[in-house]
């Protein structure tokens, strides 16, 4: 097999890792603020609340700038073409996220109860919203885009954004993802938080890690009845990376699960995921969220990983033109590009994990109330 060919599907992998990696760590922060009002009936425990993520919220967003710089650099025709398709819903997204540094720097500056009670809100919006956004957009992916490229490369847009927020099978994708980071935020005030925070956030992460393998499930069921996409003639992983002269590419119905049919070790993948998120649930219940947080972690890999060999080697099929559909194969960067691209993602990805796994290492413990209210840099 040619290097180009090896070096597509590393980074097909590696973009699974990183958005499995955003999920995980973003999705926590965004749980604990979807949360934050349920968990906290006073000030101060909002504010204990805010302050067990305090530390890491910030450092765990180089998640979301390494999902989209990947798709930036390694798939720059899939980030050009998925960013202008979707450009309403990602500046939705954007507005949504902006609103939580404002929220976590300005909510303490007045000490009046409207004043924080409006940046609760933002925290619930701000938490809310991405995630289902982030669970919409795989739904949306999975089910075709409506686009199509002229002869001359332009990008056209055939359909409507209000389809890609409002059909039923991404917004079940948006719900399973904002239950997912519910229980992996709840898990996290489990573990650095003491009662009654401990508690209400328990029954959270129980609650969320149920709806999101029920939803898991549910999604598997639905996706047999989709109509995914399928090659009709032979395909070239080595051939130029453009759209325009691509393979034949038909819809048909349960294409998404011709992988698993002709390699089933892939079964492993949605089995990872199930395994992860019911058994989460079920070590939180019995009040061990270290095991939990981990099994959380596990759902999510297990429920990404399943959606990417589910698709592969198709990232954006296009309902309008199915054989000018974006593939591993097509709307990858060059060689040289996914190359050093490789060396650097070797070097600095062990580095963010060893400083993230540190950090959370330094500000282990439970977060005391008292604390926070005697401490004039908390949040």
């Amino acid at each position: 097999m040619e290097l180009y060919v090896v070096l597509k599907v590393v980074w097909a992998l590696l973009l699974g890792v990183l958005l499995s990696g955003l999920a995980v760590m973003v999705g926590m922060d965004m749980g604990v603020g979807t949360l934050l009002r349920f968990v906290g009936k006073t000030d101060l425990e909002r504010r204990t609340a805010l302050n067990i993520i305090g530390p890491h919220w910030d450092g765990n967003q180089v998640w979301f700038i390494l999902g989209g710089g990947a798709i930036f650099a390694a798939f720059p025709t899939l980030y050009a073409t998925s960013f202008s398709v979707f450009y309403v819903v990602m500046i939705l997204l954007l507005f949504s996220m902006i609103m939580r540094p404002v929220a976590f720097e300005y909510r303490s500056k007045v000490n009046a109860g409207k004043w924080r009670g409006v940046w609760d809100w933002a925290f619930l919006i701000s938490g809310a919203v991405p995630m289902i956004v982030y669970g919409a957009a795989f739904g949306n992916v999975m089910q075709g885009v409506g686009f199509h490229y002229g002869w001359d490369g332009q990008y056209y847009q055939d359909e409507s954004f209000i389809w890609y927020l409002l059909n039923p099978f991404a917004l079940m994708c948006g719900v399973m993802s904002l239950a997912l980071s519910v229980q992996q935020g709840g898990t996290m005030l489990m573990l650095r938080g003491e009662e009654p925070i401990f508690s209400r956030a328990r029954k959270a992460a129980i609650g969320g890690g149920l709806v999101g393998g029920l939803l898991f499930i549910a999604g598997g069921f639905w996706i047999a009845h989709l109509n995914g996409y399928a090659f009709t003639t032979p395909v070239t992983p080595g051939a130029p990376a453009t759209p325009l002269e691509g393979p034949a590419v038909v819809q048909m119905t349960g294409a998404w699960l011709h992988n698993y049919a002709a390699y089933p070790i892939l079964w492993v993948l949605p089995l990872l995921g199930l395994v992860g998120m019911f058994g989460a649930a079920l070590l939180n219940l019995a009040r061990k969220p270290v095991i939990a947080w981990w099994l959380g972690a596990i759902g999510w890999i297990g429920a990404i990983f399943t959606t990417g060999a589910s698709m592969f080697p198709f990232l954006m099929p296009s309902t309008t033109n199915p054989s000018q559909s974006l593939t591993v194969w097509n709307a990858s960067g060059s060689e040289y590009n996914l190359g050093w691209m490789l060396f650097f993602a070797l070097v600095f990805t062990p580095i963010i994990i060893c400083y993230t796994s540190w950090c959370f290492y330094v500000m282990r413990g439970k977060v005391k109330a008292e604390h926070v209210a005697h401490d004039e840099h908390s949040y």
